[in-house]
């Protein structure tokens, strides 16, 4: 579920929506969800001073308030 958002949110914001990879991997305390996206469009991932992916990571703060589980964003660029 959080996947498809951050993934959901990444496409509208890339220039290359189609590149766009999530992928989640479960540890025993935190969950670490890596999104993968073309070199061109990880600046506007990332946003100005950090500010969009300050907003995805907003919104994933409500689901571990929900659920309890810790949630990290990476951005990565497609290999």
């Amino acid at each position: 579920m959080i996947a498809d958002f951050v993934a959901q949110f990444a496409k509208l914001i890339a220039s290359n929506p189609d590149d766009i990879r999530v992928e989640v991997k479960e540890g025993d305390e935190v969950t670490e969800i890596v999104l993968y996206a073309n070199q061109a469009d990880i600046g506007k991932l990332i946003g100005k001073s950090g500010k969009m992916i300050g907003a995805i990571k907003t919104v994933i703060s409500g689901c571990k308030a929900k659920d309890g589980l810790s949630y990290r964003i990476n951005v990565e660029p497609l290999l």
